[in-house]
C-alpha cells in the first residue's frame, strides 16, 4: 500500500479531493514505486484521461505492477489495438434513446445519463466513447428527461447512472429528484455509482439528507471488483448509506487479471457483506473497443461462476450475466 500521508489539520470535502485526482500515470506510478512499467501508453491516456482519487491510489499495493486496483486504471498500449467485435456502443445504447438523455431498453425502467463525469476512469469503461457533450439528461434543468418519463406511465423505476449521477451536486441531483415526486406513476430510485467506493467523502452529510428526504423506496447499486477495494472509509460511507434506508447492492465486472479467480471473487462477496453490501451482478465484459484485454472467455466465466456456487452462501452469489444490446433484459450465463 502507498504510506498514509500525514493528517491533515481539517478533512477536505468531497469536491477538493475530486480536483485533487492523480492525472499522470508516471505520478501513480511513483507514488506506487514503480518507475517505470512497460506497456504504459500516453496516446491511450490522451484518448482517454487518466483520473484516480488519492484515496482509492492509496488502496494499491506498493512496488506490484499486478495490482488489481492499479490494472483497473492504468492506460496501456493494449487499449489501441483494434480487436473484431469489440465497438464503440458496446450494449445498444445510441438505438435505446428515447429523450435527451434517457435510454429505455427494459420494461418499466428508464435509465438517465444523469452526466459524462466520473471520479475515476476506469480503462473497461462500457461507456469510455458515449456521446455526453450531446446526451445528458441533466441538461436544460432536467426538462426534458422529466417530461419523457411523464409521458409513459409504463415506467415505473428510474435509474441514475453517467458517468456517475453523485459526481453531481446535492442541490442538482435534489432538483430532479423533486421533479420526479410529481409524477405518480414513478416508484422506485435507483442510483448506479462508483463513488462511494473511489471518493467516500462523498457520502457526506448533504448527501444523506437528501437520500433519507426521498418518497420512494431507493437502490443505491455500487461497483466494486476486488475487495481490496473497501477500506474503513469505504465502511463508513457504506453505514452513512443503508442509515438512509437505501439497500446496497454490488455489481462488478469480470475484469482478466484483476478479479478472475476464485479467490477473488469469494473475498470480494464477503468483504461487500460484511460492510453491508450484497453482491447484485457479475458482468461479463461489455465489448467496448479499447478493453479487450480484460476479456474473459465465456466458459472461464461459466466454470468461474460454477465453483462460487459451490463455496458461498446463496446471497453471496452475484448473477452472472451479459448485457446484448437489443435483449429486453440482462442474459443470465
Amino acid at each position: 500500500m502507498i504510506p498514509a500521508a500525514p493528517a491533515r489539520l481539517q478533512p477536505r470535502g468531497w469536491q477538493a479531493l475530486w480536483r485533487d485526482a492523480i492525472r499522470d500515470p508516471r505520478e501513480l506510478l511513483s507514488l506506487l514505486g514503480l518507475d517505470t512499467l512497460a506497456g504504459v501508453s500516453d496516446a491511450a491516456a490522451e484518448a482517454f484521461p487518466l483520473r484516480v482519487p488519492r484515496g482509492f491510489a492509496a488502496r494499491m499495493r506498493h512496488g506490484d505492477p499486478h495490482d488489481p486496483l492499479l490494472r483497473q486504471v492504468l492506460p496501456l498500449d493494449e487499449e489501441l489495438r483494434p480487436v473484431p467485435g469489440f465497438s464503440l456502443d458496446a450494449v445498444g445504447d445510441a438505438a435505446a434513446r428515447a429523450g435527451h438523455g434517457v435510454i429505455h431498453k427494459y420494461e418499466g425502467r428508464a435509465l438517465l445519463v444523469a452526466t459524462g463525469s466520473c471520479a475515476v476512469h476506469c480503462r473497461y469503461c462500457f461507456r469510455r466513447h458515449f456521446p455526453y457533450a450531446e446526451q445528458t439528461a441533466a441538461a436544460h434543468q432536467w426538462t426534458e428527461a422529466v417530461e419523457t418519463i411523464r409521458a409513459d406511465p409504463g415506467l415505473h423505476e428510474v435509474i441514475l447512472s453517467g458517468g456517475d449521477p453523485l459526481s453531481l451536486s446535492t442541490p442538482k441531483l435534489a432538483a430532479l429528484t423533486d421533479a420526479l415526486a410529481g409524477i405518480d406513476h414513478v416508484r422506485r430510485l435507483r442510483l448506479h455509482t462508483r463513488l462511494p467506493i473511489v471518493l467516500p467523502e462523498r457520502v457526506d452529510d448533504a448527501l444523506a439528507a437528501w437520500l433519507s428526504r426521498l418518497p420512494w423506496p431507493v437502490a443505491v447499486v455500487v461497483h466494486a471488483n476486488h475487495a481490496n477495494e473497501f477500506d474503513s472509509a469505504v465502511d463508513a460511507a457504506m453505514a452513512r448509506l443503508r442509515a438512509t434506508g437505501a439497500s446496497l447492492l454490488n455489481q462488478a465486472v469480470l475484469l482478466r487479471g484483476v478479479n478472475d479467480s476464485l479467490d477473488a471473487q469469494a473475498a470480494l462477496s464477503e468483504r461487500g457483506f460484511a460492510a453491508g453490501v450484497l453482491p447484485y451482478y457479475l458482468h461479463q465484459l461489455d465489448r467496448v473497443a479499447g478493453a479487450a484485454h480484460f476479456e474473459v472467455p465465456d466458459d472461464q466465466a461459466r466454470a468461474l461462476h460454477a465453483a462460487m456456487r459451490a463455496r458461498l452462501p446463496g446471497y453471496l452469489l452475484p448473477r452472472l450475466v451479459r448485457e446484448v444490446a437489443g435483449e429486453g433484459s440482462k442474459r443470465p450465463m
